[in-house]
């Protein structure tokens, strides 16, 4: 692709080292380390600059304009870089940590050989970006006089929130945690983002003129009426929120926590925030992790950090098929393989098709738990069957429930402002907007629980529709 940079032919797929496991498990700091600068360039060298880029078009939920930016790293043009890739992605430091790349199952070496390293060159564009202060907030704007409320501050409102500011909009956040960055600052372990990271991009937004509010609880400690009042418009980005909920014998039982109340209490602990008392600690115990998914693993990776004795995770769903090659089985497509992340690594004990039965305990707390296995017959399409004889007891003294989102909340402020929720109880709306008049939503509230990158995309998304948004009354 470049002269400075390699080529697919004569340079392999390199990916950043993760510390050892030893190392990692005394300290939050991140898993992996940074590539160097020329290994990086050298990586974007492998990049065919297809003619259609399936990673740009199908791949990125923010459509990045990944050839181009890969054509301006491997040439050693960061700058350009940069500037090219926030044109589509205004946080490229928090997606290339976060991101689960399916641009990288879409680029087109991966129909027989390995991806172009996507996601470590645009952590890296990004990084720069922040280091070398192109990222910075004072930017000239033409102020239209209008304001808007951007209600949640998670990577949906983050976006909105950039977006709106460069709109000319005046553009305040209310955030009901003691510190902005919603499901970024409090739901991600430190391991998988540092904190610092997220405050140098709010920093930044606060630098371009956006005003965050916190520990402002909207709908309780400010009402929909007067948000009505002050603001021209309103954007709901609070979250899918509502955990799924696991009704068995024994639910009640001391010792069971939702996953994401877990992973906020111990980011509020290390960011300063909560007491030790005050945040539950797997130290010493035998923890069992309920759900396969990215917040299980991040329950994993924080669980043994804090000393547990032993950690299994156990996931309803049959286990994936193993992949071994370097190819995408289901290219373009994000294929549903075996894959074992870093805090898997760590030392869980993982099984698959497991039903979880019953909680025991023992004076209100609790000591163990029951399961069946289960058997799925893929080709038929009808349930799982319970395997006769399967049944199985564990015990565990902390159990995490890692099992997603229901749906989003539905809080007094969304009561007050009158918005609607459609068929799995999200908020309702058309072109981002509810069906209240200058009342919009973004996110993972209206879609369900998703990808960080799509709740980015829709936030930036809704922004736009809010700048070009005229009301009824106007003409």
């Amino acid at each position: 692709m470049s002269e400075e940079g390699g080529d697919f032919l004569s340079c392999g797929r390199l990916e950043p080292e993760p510390r050892p496991v030893e190392e990692r498990l005394g300290d939050w700091k991140q898993v992996y380390r940074d590539l160097p600068e020329d290994k990086v360039s050298e990586q974007a060298g492998r990049c065919l600059d297809c003619g259609i880029p399936f990673c740009h078009a199908l791949g990125c939920p923010l459509s990045n304009i990944i050839p181009e930016v890969n054509r301006f790293v491997s040439g050693g043009k960061w700058h350009l870089a940069y500037e090219r890739l926030t044109m589509t992605n205004p946080f490229p430091e928090l997606t290339g940590r976060i991101c689960p790349a399916p641009c990288e199952a879409a680029c087109t070496l991966a129909i027989s050989g390995e991806a172009v390293s996507i996601k470590e060159i645009e952590k890296t564009v990004g990084d720069k970006g922040l280091e070398r202060g192109w990222a910075a907030g004072s930017v000239s704007v033409e102020e239209t006089g209008k304001t808007a409320a951007v209600i949640g501050s998670g990577p949906a409102g983050l976006a909105a929130a950039h977006t709106l500011r460069k709109r000319g909009f005046s553009v305040t956040v209310f955030e009901k945690s003691a510190e902005p960055g919603g499901i970024l600052r409090f739901g991600v372990p430190d391991f998988k983002l540092e904190k610092h990271i997220i405050a140098r991009r709010v920093e930044i937004l606060r630098e371009s003129g956006v005003r965050f509010e916190t520990e402002v609880d909207a709908g309780e400690d400010i009402s929909a009426s007067h948000l009505r009042k002050k603001f021209n418009l309103i954007l709901l980005t609070v979250g899918a929120g509502q955990p799924r909920d696991l009704d068995i014998p024994g639910r009640e039982l001391e010792g069971i926590y939702f996953a994401m109340e877990y992973l906020s209490g111990v980011n509020e602990l290390l960011c300063g925030l909560r007491e030790p008392q005050e945040t539950v600690n797997a130290k010493g115990k035998n923890v069992l992790v309920l759900g396969g998914g990215d917040t299980g693993s991040d329950c994993i990776g924080t669980a043994l950090r804090q000393g547990a004795a032993k950690v299994y995770q156990f996931e309803i769903m049959p286990r994936p098929a193993e992949w071994g090659e370097s190819w995408n089985p289901r290219w373009p497509e994000y294929p549903v393989i075996l894959r074992h992340s870093s805090s898997q690594r760590e030392g869980a004990e993982r099984e698959w098709g497991v039903l979880t039965e019953k909680f025991r305990g023992k004076d209100g707390k609790l000591t163990g738990a029951e399961f069946s296995r289960l058997r799925y017959e893929s080709s038929s399409g009808k349930p799982p069957r319970r395997i006769p004889g399967s049944r199985f007891t564990l015990d565990v003294d902390m159990v995490l429930l890692a099992l997603g989102f229901v749906h989003t909340r539905h809080t007094r402020l969304l009561k007050e402002l009158g918005v609607e929720y459609d068929e799995k109880g999200n908020i309702r709306t058309t072109g981002y907007m509810t069906g209240v008049p200058g009342v919009f939503a973004a996110g993972d509230a209206v879609s369900g629980a998703s990808l960080a990158v799509r709740a980015i995309f829709a936030g930036a998304e809704a922004a736009s529709a809010m700048a070009e948004y005229s009301p009824p009354d106007a003409g």
